[in-house]
């Protein structure tokens, strides 16, 4: 029997809103210090560091979305606006702090995010906001951070200028974010706007769209150039239609830069800054700027079966005049002879004078065998990634080529490498893991005597043994075979370092920085210790608060700055560092510390077990 009743449908959900926003997200750097020591005078500076930073973003079309504290969350419709108001607020802030004292003045950190956001009423969430936070904590006092997706919309929009610092996996985030540190050098100015038309008033009085250097800032000036021939290899473009073929392009472009470092007579950019410019359109003269070179050489690759077709062309950056171009169409079996090639182009139009055993050096195929060579090209590829999982991939691939060609030096060696970064990344605690890093890097050089990666990799085995001077020999060898190599002099400062000559150790990391101006964080980290064990403090603990920006979670950072911390009695300070050292290390002992650190001078090591001890390290 049928009801009378009628079936009332439920209302459906509320639907929510999302939307895209660039998100600003602001706190004060050391405010509970600032409170502690004066509560009013604090409350009475954010206040009107408040009203400043209200009246910019109201300028810069944004909105406040809330303001607890000494934070701040304000969103914005277009990310340029966003990262103008960003600027525009650190350089007004830091003009009103000079009529602070040094120790009652007020910095902030920003970050800012591009993202989907949820909206309810007047308030938004989401990862979108999650991250801009994030990126807060990720700056520097009076500095900005940026994710790769606001990163990737203002690049060639204002004339500003970043500092990639790695992808960084941050808290309650699925995946690593991208981050790029603003450098603050310079007013921000729009591309093509600046001085075009009478300027637009700000709210503070200062006029915008005009290039001008703020209170007490710093310009940054071009780096010198070399006092010999320089040159900066720029990825190859893949031209295949299969974008897998990547692998190759960059396997490519690696061989040149490794093939011209090794000449005497050049200065050479190192991989590592070259491939920040992977995938974008850029003028050479912007290149030979950023780089400090006055050439650079460009190509592209087009790889189809068993034919490959290259463009080489080498630009004098200086005045933006091409010196030659060339193209080459031949079989795959002949990559080493046009690379050659290539090179000996290089070195005639640039007049490079080769030494005897450079010139005996120069054309050296590493392998016949051409699948061995596609493997290697691949592990290379996995290998730079630096995760546990593409190491055992590298691994596997380098394994492949040297069972195709037992005879492959440089194989050897990379598979060498693999086994190191395992050991002193601490995905393995096997001995003998650093034991076979110094075996293959053995085979390496008894195949090759002139490979320069094996002698480093053997040097550093031999450091971390406690061997210095087989470390210091291996490691220089290294740099004789490839003078241009930006690792081998940072490594050569990390073997000064432990074995007591910090200061001439500042002198070769900073050699190496100047051949890698986009250099690894890891440079950082050997520049931090040297100043550390020369006890120049105020340089060290800017220097490791750097290589914490650039990978939080890096334990030695934080071990350090509790060291300095406590050898400077700020044991507040030292006590945070300190909570950061058994986060991430919770196992560690002093023991285990006493045994692993390879310091040659017994007073050093006891100097640094005695802060750990003091930190709660048992």
């Amino acid at each position: 029997m049928m009801s009378n009743e009628k079936n009332i449908a439920s209302p459906p959900p509320p639907s929510i809103e999302r939307r895209l926003a660039a998100l600003l997200s602001a706190d004060v750097a050391g405010y509970s210090r600032l409170m502690g020591e004066d509560e009013v005078a604090t409350i009475r500076t954010l206040t009107a560091y408040r009203e400043v930073m209200r009246a910019l973003i109201q300028h810069y079309r944004g909105r406040v979305v809330d303001a607890p504290g000494d934070n701040l969350l304000a969103e914005f419709v277009s990310v340029v606006d966003a990262m103008q108001c960003a600027v525009k607020i650190q350089q007004e802030l830091k003009t009103r702090n000079t009529d602070l004292p040094a120790d009652r003045r007020m910095e902030l950190r920003i970050g800012i995010n591009l993202g989907d956001v949820v909206v309810e009423r007047e308030e938004i969430y989401g990862d979108g906001v999650n991250i801009a936070a994030r990126l807060q904590a990720l700056a520097e006092a009076g500095g900005i951070c940026i994710s790769g997706t606001v990163y990737d919309q203002v690049e060639t929009k204002l004339a500003l200028t970043y500092e990639y610092l790695g992808a960084q996996t941050v808290k309650n985030i699925a995946k690593p974010v991208r981050v790029y540190r603003v450098r603050l050098e310079t007013e921000v100015v729009p591309v093509g706007v600046a001085l075009q038309g009478r300027p637009e008033s700000s709210p503070l009085g200062q006029p915008q769209g005009v290039a001008h250097t703020p209170p007490q800032g710093k310009v940054t000036l071009p780096l010198p150039l070399p006092d010999k021939p320089s040159i900066a290899v720029l990825p190859f473009t893949n031209m295949s239609s299969d974008p897998e073929q990547e692998y190759f392009s960059d396997g490519i472009t690696e061989d040149l830069i490794t093939d011209l470092s090794k000449l005497s007579g050049l200065f050479v950019i190192a991989r590592n800054s070259v491939f920040l410019y992977k995938g974008k359109a850029v003028k050479p003269e912007q290149v030979g700027q950023d780089l400090g070179v006055h050439y650079v050489l460009e190509g592209s690759i087009r790889k189809a079966g068993n034919r490959v077709r290259i463009t080489a062309q080498l630009v004098d950056a200086a005045i933006d005049y091409h010196l030659w171009a060339e193209r080459y169409d031949r079989d795959v079996q002949d990559i080493f002879a046009v690379q050659d090639e290539v090179t000996h182009k290089i070195v005639a139009a640039l007049e490079v004078k080769l030494t005897e055993g450079e010139q005996q050096r120069l054309g050296h195929a590493p392998t016949t065998n051409l699948e061995a060579y596609d493997y290697y090209l691949r592990g290379l590829e996995c290998q730079a990634l630096t995760t546990e999982e593409t190491n055992t991939q590298a691994r596997e691939l380098f394994e492949t080529a040297i069972q195709l060609d037992p005879l492959f030096a440089v194989a050897h060696a990379c598979l060498g490498w693999t086994y190191f970064e395992q050991w002193v990344l601490g995905w393995s605690q096997n001995t003998e893991t650093l034991e076979q890093a110094g075996a293959w890097a053995q085979q390496a050089i008894a195949l090759d005597e002139t490979l320069a990666d094996g002698h480093r990799l053997l040097g550093i085995v031999y450091l971390w043994k406690k061997q210095y001077d087989q470390a210091i020999a291996e490691v220089e060898q290294s740099i004789a075979l490839n003078p241009n190599c930006a690792d081998g002099y940072v490594a050569l400062g990390d073997a000064l370092n432990w074995i007591g000559k910090p200061e001439k150790a500042i002198e070769l990391i900073e050699k190496g920085m100047r051949l890698n101006p986009q250099y690894p964080a890891w440079y950082i980290w050997d520049l931090g210790h040297a100043y550390y064990l020369a006890r120049r403090y105020e340089e060290a603990i800017p220097t490791l608060k750097r290589m914490i920006i650039r990978n939080p979670d890096f334990m030695p950072a934080h071990a350090y700055l509790c060291t300095i911390y406590s050898e400077l009695g700020r044991e507040e300070e030292a006590a945070v560092e300190g909570a950061e050292f058994f986060r991430l290390s919770p196992q560690l002992s002093l023991a285990e510390l006493r045994q692993r650190l390879p310091y040659k001078d017994p007073a050093v090591l006891e100097r640094v077990l005695n802060a750990a001890r003091k930190a709660g390290l048992k």
